[in-house]
């Protein structure tokens, strides 16, 4: 099985938190003249630019699928532009209930289960990770992040949860770890998400660890690649929170997040493993080869089947537009949503604010003039992250409003979507502003 965490491989800075502040460039979305589609799923006629960038990908056949959505406050109506089908050559044509692979998007939901923690007085932001977790009680760094592994000397600080929910916790990652602490996380089976169940070419098949306890114990073995609080590095830190979870809460990671998150909030198509019964709602995923699409981890025979060896709070979910929607209104509605509060609001405003500590260098990372909170990015009032298959989801606590884009495809950066798709979205603003100007005189 090749089993690695292919999560956000090969994005840069700009393909990520470009594509990820289109919410905040909507400044004039609140005034949008809806008209009589304001009733409507599909409005892509007041979108016609982002209408007209998902018709040019699918009809190309670049991608099956570009759906966007948008929903405001605590309004349920999803209002959508776009479409295409479950896989380039099929029949049935993606909704709001269609089924894709959201990897890192994951991330938040998982900064959020920590925050209920937090709340619950079982855990507190800063607080060291070995009071939870004791083998990460004497973590050792190394010298040279690419260098032996036994050129280390002692960690500075302890690794605390604020740490791990940041990407400041010194941590490694199969895409971001090299030499010879990349081999020992391949070795040890130290995988994220998953991308398929045949080999791919170029990709080196990787056992994983038998279940997350036993990949936590085993990540606990290995030396840090940066001191605790120093630098922000994409790594495997909410994956370990999913571990972090279990031992304070009591519960299985999977049973948390089921009963705590999706059950209250009616996410009942959000999983690790796509239930049988709902296979014929799952999209394909490809693989772009010289700008083509290759099915790599195709709707008949997906890896997301399977039930995962180590649920990966970083990268393990499958989910659906409206599914997502309901945990993004959670955040909106400051932890209540449909007359129901999960989570303090205090909970929340802090999860989503800026949680990187003051001491850690940002220069030349993919942080660099943008703050990160609970698994995801907050910067000027927004709060989400993206997918290594095309998916991104933000909030605008500015504007009240929430949105994501769905596709599913890898690399990110095989195509331009997420920069286009920002372009268009400025190009129908500064055109509905010109027409209520119009209108207004």
């Amino acid at each position: 099985m090749a089993y690695r965490d292919f999560d956000q491989t090969a994005l840069s800075r700009r393909a990520l938190f470009r594509g990820g502040a289109h919410l905040g460039a909507a400044a004039a979305l609140t005034s949008l003249p809806f008209g009589r589609s304001l009733l409507a799923h599909d409005v892509s006629q007041a979108w016609p630019n982002v209408a007209a960038l998902a018709e040019k990908y699918v009809s190309q056949r670049k991608v099956a699928n570009l759906f966007a959505t948008f929903g405001w406050k605590q309004d349920p109506h999803l209002h959508t532009v776009g479409g295409g089908t479950l896989a380039v050559n099929g029949d049935t044509e993606v909704d709001l209930d269609t089924i894709y692979r959201i990897y890192s998007m994951t991330k938040p939901i998982t900064g959020m289960a920590i925050m209920m923690l937090i709340d619950d007085g079982l855990l507190t932001l800063d607080q060291p990770l070995h009071d939870v977790i004791p083998a990460f009680a004497n973590m050792q760094v190394l010298v040279d992040p690419e260098g032996p592994l036994d050129d280390t000397v002692p960690a500075a600080t302890p690794i605390t949860i604020r740490h791990l929910l940041t990407h400041t916790a010194g941590l490694g990652y199969l895409i971001t770890s090299k030499g010879p602490l990349l081999k020992a996380y391949q070795d040890l089976g130290l995988v994220g998400g998953r991308i398929s169940r045949t080999p791919i070419p170029g990709l080196a098949p990787v056992e994983p660890a038998p279940g997350l306890e036993v990949w936590t114990e085993r990540l606990a073995s290995l030396p840090l690649m940066h001191q605790p609080a120093t630098r922000w590095e994409y790594s495997c830190s909410i994956d370990l929170l999913g571990r972090v979870i279990e031992v304070a809460s009591g519960m299985d990671f999977e049973t948390f997040l089921k009963t705590r998150l999706f059950e209250p909030l009616g996410m009942a198509s959000t999983w690790m493993t796509v239930p049988e019964s709902e296979h014929h709602r799952l999209t394909t995923n490809y693989g772009i080869m010289s700008g083509y699409p290759l099915p790599v981890d195709p709707a008949s025979n997906s890896v997301y089947f399977d039930k995962p060896h180590v649920p990966s709070g970083g990268g393990g979910l499958a989910s659906t537009p409206r599914d997502y929607d309901k945990f993004q209104r959670l955040l909106l509605g400051m932890g209540e949503t449909g007359g129901v509060r999960l989570m303090s609001e205090e909970a929340v405003r802090v999860g989503t604010s800026n949680l990187v500590p003051e001491t850690v260098d940002l220069t030349g990372t993919w942080m660099e003039g943008q703050g990160h909170g609970a698994g995801g990015r907050s910067h000027n009032g927004t709060f989400g992250w993206g997918g290594a298959a095309g998916t991104l989801a933000a909030v605008d606590y500015n504007l009240g409003l929430r949105g994501a884009l769905w596709t599913q495809y890898m690399p990110t950066e095989a195509y331009p979507i997420r920069d286009e798709y920002m372009a268009a979205l400025e190009a129908d603003l500064t055109a509905m502003r010109a027409r209520m100007m119009g209108d207004a005189a």
